[in-house]
Formats: structure tokens, C-alpha cells, sequence
């Protein structure tokens, strides 16, 4: 019997993608596992392996074709093709519960500091409650989920990665819960804590506790009123009619871009507010310790101190390190801080993402970003890097321009970003005798959501950045 291998739910939205590579032909005999087809999505490139071992009896696909979850991509024929047998486990209930190979490999040319104007950043991870891990005694059917970084350190640590529970979206095998199982101890996964009923809402001794009321879904005219609504498109013009044209195809992290910034600037009624701040003494700063910096590995940029800085202004207003929950008429506000950092590459904008960064220091940032960036090159950046990023910065200062309005990255609430830094004259003090100096000014834009803050408080957000980053020693102290 033929068994048809369709494109698998890849999970974190991801509904189509574009043939790359057809590692196969028709006659090959494929080993469970082994690579066949090389798939570009939205967000990365996709290496898929095959889920049996057999013989292939029909490509269906070629380079350059784009598919569709659940179109069929490759035939293997029936005589031994079945890698495992089949298992009683339920079907998934929900697409947040789909387990199907997700292999992140995409990395790109990079430039640290870009616009995140047509950034394609990654869609937000599933909430954890919905992501369910599979038991280690549960065989899973189809390939196992994980990147092959992951793969590779299973077969070094001797871990049969059916056996192992993925903790990352969809199911996902990460490298911890390789290393966790290699140890024998289940990777931890976040669970939301239950709330505890107040005082006045338990139940009295010897009275049956009444079933909880389901939550009621917020009011159809209150949620569309917060969502802009859609205008008729009319239709392109014969652009023939006055010359010659070319058509170039919209695909892979372009259309990704294209997609997104068109939610981004559809969803979120944007607001620019701009300030300077004075770095000449943390400039001097810079260039006193990059040295001891570049030999830690490190490249100690102003992207560093203005990281440091944000997450100061952040803690101070946690309204900017939030999403809009529009259904649930909820502000999410995350007690964590990853911050994504735009990145330019031939394809597009990137968004990788920095995690935990109130908890490292301006040296272990300058390792971190630098080594970001060199994994980027090296075609090492996975899905996993490019989510869970609370707040962006974006900073296209060293390709010029002294100001900009950056698109806030959906679905958070703010975005930072940096134009050109340089040095300017300045007015020092009042009147018309002031002396003038030289300074090293550096151009801030906060765009915010105007649902979810106000100006004032991009004021004060950038006010305290800029604070921060005008002197050194407050820097260090309050970052």
C-alpha cells in the first residue's frame, strides 16, 4: 500500500511554504529520518525528514512550488515502508496540539542594527497550558519534532528522541529536554498557577461547591471596536499600459514581511514620539572598555547600553513590555524581559530574540548579541530564536537617516528604535552668549499602541532611557 507523506502542521501559524530543495528521487530507498525535502516558511528554513523507511515511488513537488499543510508531497511505496506501528493514541484535538517535525535552520547575512520596517518577526508562542508535551511511554507517530542542533546532541548523549517530551511549541524537542532526559529527569514546562478563590467566594463547611460559570465571551461590538475595520481594495491598474514591467514573485520572508507589517499597521493605531540623548560621556565609556570586551568574545556596541536601558524604562512602565488581549479586553502584562533585535538580511528583517535580559550584564549582552549574529551567518538561527519577545529595538543608524517611525512588532506594544548617532553642535546654558560644544547625540523614537499607553507615557519612557543612558555610572547602577 502507498503511503502518501503530506506536509506536516509546522505548527507557530504556519500554514504554507516554499519548496526549497528535493533532496529525493523516485526509485531512492529513504531511511526513517533521513532528509527528503528542504522547506522555506515565513520564518525559516525547514529540513524535513521522512517519517518511514521505503522506497519512493512519486515526487509530486519541485523547487520553487508552494504548498499548503496537508498537500501531498512525496509517495513511498507500502513494502516496509512503516517506520513504526500505528499507535491508539487520540487524534489532536486542537492545532496547538498537532506534533509534527519542526526543524528550524535558517541563518542569513547580518547587520546587528536595522529598521524593523518590514521586520518578519515569528508569531507568538502558543500559551504553555496549551502546549502539550508527550509523555516519554507515548510513541509518537510521524517524525519527532526537534532541529538538528537537537538531533545531532541526542545521538551524541544516546537519547531515542521518541522517548523524550518536547516542552517547545507544538511539541517541540529542545536541546534542554534532551539533556534533561539524558539525565533522567523530565524537562520542567511552565504551568499557569490556578487562582485562589477570595474569602467570599468559598464555599462555606458541609456545602457542595457549585461548578465554576463558564467565562463569558466579551461582547461582539466591544471587541470589533477595537479592531480597525476593512476597506474595500480596488484593483491594480494595467501597469503595461505605460511601459515595460517585471513580476517578481512575493514569497518567503518577504511576504512574511508584507503579511505582518500589514497586521501590524491594520491592528495597532501607531504613535511616534522622539527625543535626543547626549552619550559623549558614555561614547568615551565605550571606547575606554570595547577592547576589554572584544577579548571576552564580545563587541561592545550603543545596541548594548540602550538594551540595558530599556529594561530600566520597562520595569519603571510595564505597560510597555505588554500585549492587547482584544478578545479577553485584557492588557498582558509579562514579568519577563526578551527583547527582540532587528536584523538585516539579503531576504528581509529578521527578529531574533534575546531572552532574560534584566538578568545579564553588559558584558554577557555583548557575548550573547555577538554570537546571535554569528549564528545568523553561520545558517544556525532556529524558530525558537525568533520567539517570545516582549519589546523590539531596532537601530538602522549606521546606514544613515536622523529619524525614522518604526512599526511596532505585533503583538506587542512598543518598539525602540535608534537613528545615526553623531556628533553636533550644542548650545550650552541660556542666551545669547551660551557656548557652543560639541556633542554625541543619539536620536530615540519609542512608536507605541494608543490603545494600550499614551503619549505621556512614551514621554516618560524615553525620558528615564535617556536619563540612563546620559550617564555612565546611573547606567550600570539602575540597568
Amino acid at each position: 500500500m502507498a503511503r502518501e507523506f503530506k506536509l506536516p502542521d509546522l505548527g507557530e501559524g504556519i500554514h504554507e511554504g516554499e519548496i526549497v530543495k528535493v533532496l529525493v528521487s523516485v526509485g531512492d530507498e529513504v531511511a526513517e529520518d533521513q532528509p527528503i525535502l528542504e522547506v522555506e516558511t515565513d520564518k525559516a528554513t525547514v529540513e524535513i525528514p521522512s517519517p518511514y523507511t521505503g522506497t519512493v515511488s512519486d515526487v509530486r513537488v519541485k523547487a520553487g512550488d508552494l504548498v499548503n499543510v496537508g498537500d501531498v508531497l512525496i509517495v513511498f511505496d507500502g513494502e516496509g515502508a512503516a517506520a513504526r506501528p500505528e499507535t491508539t493514541t487520540p487524534a489532536p484535538e486542537t492545532a496547538e496540539e498537532a506534533e509534527e517535525e519542526v526543524v528550524a535552520e535558517r541563518g542569513v547575512p547580518e547587520m546587528e542594527e536595522a529598521p524593523a520596517e518590514g521586520a518578519a518577526p515569528a508569531a507568538p508562542a502558543p500559551r504553555a497550558e496549551k502546549v502539550r508535551a508527550v509523555p516519554p511511554s507515548a510513541e509518537r507517530e510521524g517524525p519527532v519534532p526537534a532541529s538538528p542542533a537537537t538531533r545531532r546532541l541526542a545521538r551524541e548523549l544516546g537519547v531515542d528522541l521518541q522517548q523524550v517530551p518536547g516542552s517547545g511549541p507544538g511539541g517541540l524537542v529542545t536541546a534542554e529536554d534532551v539533556r534533561a532526559f539524558a539525565e533522567g529527569a523530565p524537562a520542567e514546562r511552565p504551568a499557569a498557577e490556578p487562582a485562589r478563590p477570595s474569602a467570599a467566594e468559598e464555599a462555606p463547611p458541609g456545602v457542595e461547591e457549585a461548578p465554576p460559570e463558564p467565562a463569558r465571551p466579551a461582547r461582539a461590538v466591544e471587541v470589533s471596536a477595537l479592531r480597525p475595520s476593512a476597506v474595500a481594495v480596488p484593483e491594480l491598474p494595467d501597469f503595461t499600459h505605460w511601459g515595460q514591467v517585471e513580476r517578481v514573485p512575493l514569497r518567503s520572508v518577504r511576504r512574511s514581511t508584507a503579511k505582518h507589517m500589514a497586521l501590524a499597521w491594520s491592528q495597532i493605531p501607531h504613535v511616534s514620539h522622539q527625543d535626543i540623548a547626549d552619550v559623549t560621556e558614555l561614547e568615551a565609556f565605550r571606547q575606554k572598555h570595547k577592547e576589554a570586551i572584544a577579548e571576552r568574545g564580545g563587541s561592545l556596541s550603543l545596541t548594548i547600553f540602550v538594551l540595558k536601558a530599556a529594561i530600566a524604562a520597562l520595569k519603571a512602565h510595564p505597560r510597555f513590555n505588554a500585549s492587547l488581549d482584544v478578545d479577553a479586553q485584557e492588557i498582558v502584562l509579562k514579568k519577563y524581559y526578551n527583547i527582540g533585535i532587528a536584523v538585516d538580511t539579503e531576504q528581509g528583517l529578521l527578529v531574533p530574540v534575546i531572552r532574560d535580559v534584566d538578568r545579564k550584564s553588559v558584558a554577557e549582552l555583548s557575548v550573547e548579541l555577538k554570537n546571535l549574529v554569528e549564528r545568523t551567518r553561520a545558517r544556525e538561527v532556529s524558530i525558537e530564536d525568533m520567539h517570545g519577545g516582549t519589546f523590539t529595538i531596532t537601530n538602522p543608524g549606521p546606514l544613515g537617516g536622523t529619524a525614522f517611525a518604526p512599526i511596532v512588532n505585533y503583538p506587542e506594544v512598543a518598539i525602540l528604535g535608534m537613528a545615526r548617532a553623531s556628533w553636533q553642535p550644542v548650545v550650552r546654558g541660556k542666551g545669547a552668549n551660551a557656548p557652543i560644544v560639541s556633542r554625541f547625540l543619539l536620536p530615540l523614537i519609542i512608536a507605541f499602541d494608543h490603545r494600550v499607553v499614551d503619549g505621556a507615557d512614551a514621554a516618560r519612557f524615553l525620558s528615564l532611557v535617556i536619563e540612563i543612558l546620559e550617564d555612565p555610572d546611573k547606567l550600570l547602577v539602575m540597568a
